[in-house]
C-alpha cells in the first residue's frame, strides 16, 4: 500500500553505459535530468556497482541504456546480469551508425527473445526526436506498469489490502487516472474522512482534482459503480435522441467501430459494463500489433483509442452493463436497456467480448482478489515481488501476463493441460518464455484445490497431472487465471441467434430460415436487421486484437449501408 512519505523519494535512475560514446549519450540524456537521476559509467563493472547500490537503497531504476559493445564484458552477458539485479527496468541498446547494419542483424534474434526491449541508432546530432520518442515511450510504459504515481488525482483510503481496493486500483490504472492509496490514519486519509457526513465504508475514493474535484467522497461497492459515478449514466442522453450507432462493449472491436463511426459522421454511443479496453486492456505488452514496433500495452491502446473516438464526437458510458436489447420492428430504432437508462439507436454493434472461464475450485473462488485473479490484473503484478506465481492458460494473454509478472515475481509457472504451447500461443511469445529464466511451463497439469495462508491470502495450490492423476501441493503467492472464453451475451434476445457455445452467429453462419430472399445477412450481420456483431463475441472470430479491430472498423461500412436502406441521413 502506498502511503505518503515524510521525505520525497529519490528520483528513478536512468543508467548510461558506454566506453567510447558516453559523452554523446550523456549529452542526449541531459534533457531528462530534471525528473530522473541520470548516471553515466564506462564499463559493465561500474554499471553493476550502481545497480547494486540502487537496489540496496531502494531507489528505482527506470532504464538502462547501453552501447552494443562494452570494454570489459560482452554486452548480452552484462544485460543478463542487469536483468537479474533490476528486472523491472527497461533495457535499451544503442548502436553507432557505422556498425548498425551489421549489429542490428546479429542482435535481432536476442531482441525477439526479449533479452532487451529495443535497439536504436546512436544519435548523430542534437534534437534526434525519433530517438527520444522511443525513450519516452519506454519510460511511459515503465511509469504506467512499475512506478508508484506521484500524483494523487484520485485518493483511495483503506485500512488494508482488501480485494475491492485492489480492483479499484486496477480500474483506475486502466482508465489512466493517477492515484495513490493511503491508510485512514495518514494525513491524506484524515483529510478524506473529514469530508464525510457519516461513518466510512472502506474503501473510500476521493477525487481531488480536475473536473471531479467538487464531488463528494465516494464509497463504491464495485468498480462498475465507480465507473458510473465518474462517467455518468446512459440516461444523460436526451430521451428523444435516436443515435445512429450504439456500440455495446469498449474492447478493440467496439473502440475501432467508435473511431470509424464517429469520424464518418455517425452519432455514436459506446456502452461499456466495466473498463475501457476490454479483455485486451489487461495485456501488459502486445508486441505483434501493426504499427507498434516496440509493442504497446492493452491499457495504452484502449486509452488512445478512446481519446481518438471522443475527438470525433463519440460518447462513452462506463459501468453500465446492457441488460436487454429490444429490437425495433420494420426499421424502427432498437432499444438498449441498462439500469442507468435506455439508449435508442438505428443500428447496434454487439462487441461485448468474452470473459475468462471460471476455474471452478471453490476454495480458490473464495480468494479472488486475495492472491487469485482472473485476467492479467496489471496492478496486482506489483504486489507479486519475491513470490512464486502461477499462471493458468496457454493463449497469448497468458504468455504476456507471465512475461510481465516475471519482472516482479521470484518465479512464474505456466500451467497448461496440453503437452506444449505450440497450438495456442504466438511463436514470439513462446521464444521469449523459453529464454526467460524466471518462467517455467508445466504441461498436462490442472489445479484441483488450494487455500489461504494465515493472513487470508492465497498460500498453496494442489496440482494434478492429467495423465497419471498424481497430485502435488505447492506454495503459491499468486494465481492468475486466463483460461478459455465465455461469451458476454446472455442479455441478447432469442432473435439474435447464437451457436451451441453462446457465440453470436453472423453472415452465412446464420440459420437459413433467417435469410431474406435466399440471401444471408452481411458478413457481420445477425438475424436482426440493423444489429451487427464483431470481435470475440462473434462465432468464428480469430480471438486476436488486430482481427477484432478490423471487424469493428468493417462493421461501420455495413452500418452505413443499412442506414442508407432506411433512407435516414446521419444525425448532425
Amino acid at each position: 500500500m502506498n502511503a505518503s512519505a515524510a521525505e520525497p523519494a529519490a528520483p528513478p535512475v536512468i543508467l548510461l553505459v558506454s566506453g567510447d560514446e558516453l559523452d554523446v549519450l550523456a549529452d542526449q540524456f541531459h534533457r531528462y535530468e530534471r525528473e530522473y537521476d541520470v548516471r553515466a559509467v564506462r564499463s559493465a563493472a561500474e554499471a553493476n556497482a550502481v545497480l547494486k547500490g540502487a537496489r540496496r537503497s531502494g531507489q528505482p531504476v527506470a532504464m538502462i541504456v547501453t552501447e552494443s559493445r562494452l570494454p570489459d564484458e560482452q554486452m548480452l552477458m552484462a544485460m543478463h546480469d542487469w536483468r537479474s539485479l533490476v528486472p523491472t527496468a527497461r533495457r535499451l541498446v544503442v548502436i553507432p551508425i557505422s556498425r548498425f547494419g551489421e549489429e542490428s542483424v546479429s542482435l535481432r534474434p536476442y531482441l525477439q527473445k526479449g533479452k532487451f526491449d529495443t535497439y536504436l541508432v546512436l544519435p548523430q546530432g542534437r534534437r534526434d526526436e525519433e530517438f527520444h520518442y522511443a525513450i519516452t515511450e519506454l519510460l511511459s510504459d515503465w511509469g504506467a506498469t512499475v512506478a508508484t504515481s506521484e500524483i494523487d488525482s484520485v485518493r483511495i483510503v483503506t485500512p488494508d489490502a482488501r480485494p475491492l481496493a485492489l480492483a479499484i486500483r486496477d480500474f483506475l490504472d486502466r482508465q489512466g487516472l493517477p492515484h495513490r492509496t493511503y491508510t485512514p490514519d495518514s494525513p491524506q486519509g484524515q483529510e478524506t474522512l473529514a469530508r464525510l457526513d457519516g461513518p466510512p465504508s472502506y474503501p473510500l475514493v476521493h477525487l481531488t482534482s480536475g473536473a471531479f474535484a467538487d464531488r463528494p467522497v465516494l464509497m463504491p461497492t464495485s468498480t462498475r459503480e465507480l465507473g458510473a459515478m465518474i462517467y455518468g449514466r446512459p440516461s444523460d442522453i436526451e430521451v428523444d435522441t435516436v443515435v445512429d450507432l450504439a456500440v455495446v462493449g469498449a474492447g478493440p472491436a467496439g473502440l475501432a467501430a467508435a473511431v470509424y463511426g464517429a469520424s464518418e459522421g455517425l452519432s455514436t454511443v459506446v456502452i461499456e459494463s466495466e473498463v475501457i479496453g476490454g479483455q485486451a486492456g489487461t495485456s501488459s505488452m502486445i508486441r505483434n500489433y501493426l504499427g507498434f514496433p516496440r509493442g504497446i500495452s492493452g491499457q495504452r491502446l484502449g486509452q488512445r483509442a478512446r481519446t481518438q473516438a471522443i475527438r470525433f464526437g463519440a460518447r462513452f458510458f462506463t459501468g453500465w452493463p446492457v441488460v436487454d436489447l429490444r429490437p425495433g420492428a420494420a426499421g424502427e430504432p432498437h432499444t438498449l436497456v441498462t439500469d442507468g437508462g435506455e439508449v435508442r439507436a438505428r443500428s447496434v454493434l454487439v462487441a461485448s467480448g468474452v470473459a475468462y472461464r471460471r476455474l471452478g475450485v471453490a476454495p480458490l473462488e473464495d480468494l479472488v482478489g486475495a492472491g487469485v485473479h482472473y485476467g492479467a490484473a496489471m496492478t496486482a503484478a506489483r504486489e507479486m515481488e519475491d513470490r512464486d506465481v502461477y499462471v493458468v492458460g496457454g493463449g497469448n494473454s497468458a504468455g504476456q501476463a507471465a512475461v510481465h509478472l516475471s519482472r516482479f515475481a521470484r518465479s512464474v509457472t505456466i500451467l497448461i493441460r496440453r503437452e506444449d504451447l505450440a497450438a495456442t500461443m504466438s511463436r514470439y511469445l513462446i521464444d521469449e518464455i523459453s529464454w526467460n529464466p524466471r518462467i517455467d511451463v508445466r504441461p498436462c497439469t490442472e489445479i484441483v484445490d488450494g487455500g489461504a495462508d494465515d493472513g487470508g491470502q492465497l498460500g498453496w495450490l494442489q496440482l494434478c497431472d492429467v495423465r497419471t492423476r498424481e497430485e502435488q501441493r505447492v506454495a503459491a503467492g499468486g494465481l492468475f487465471l486466463l483460461i478459455g472464453a465465455a461469451p458476454h451475451c446472455d442479455w441478447l434476445p432469442a432473435d439474435v441467434r447464437r451457436d451451441e457455445h453462446g457465440f453470436v452467429l453472423t453472415g452465412r453462419e446464420v440459420p437459413a430460415e433467417c435469410w431474406v430472399d435466399g440471401l444471408p445477412p452481411e458478413n457481420l450481420g445477425t438475424c436482426v436487421p440493423g444489429v451487427f456483431a464483431a470481435g470475440d463475441i462473434r462465432a468464428g472470430s480469430m480471438k486476436r486484437v488486430a482481427s477484432a479491430s478490423g471487424e469493428g472498423a468493417s462493421a461501420v461500412s455495413l452500418v452505413h449501408g443499412y442506414l442508407e436502406g432506411l433512407r435516414v441521413p446521419p444525425a448532425p
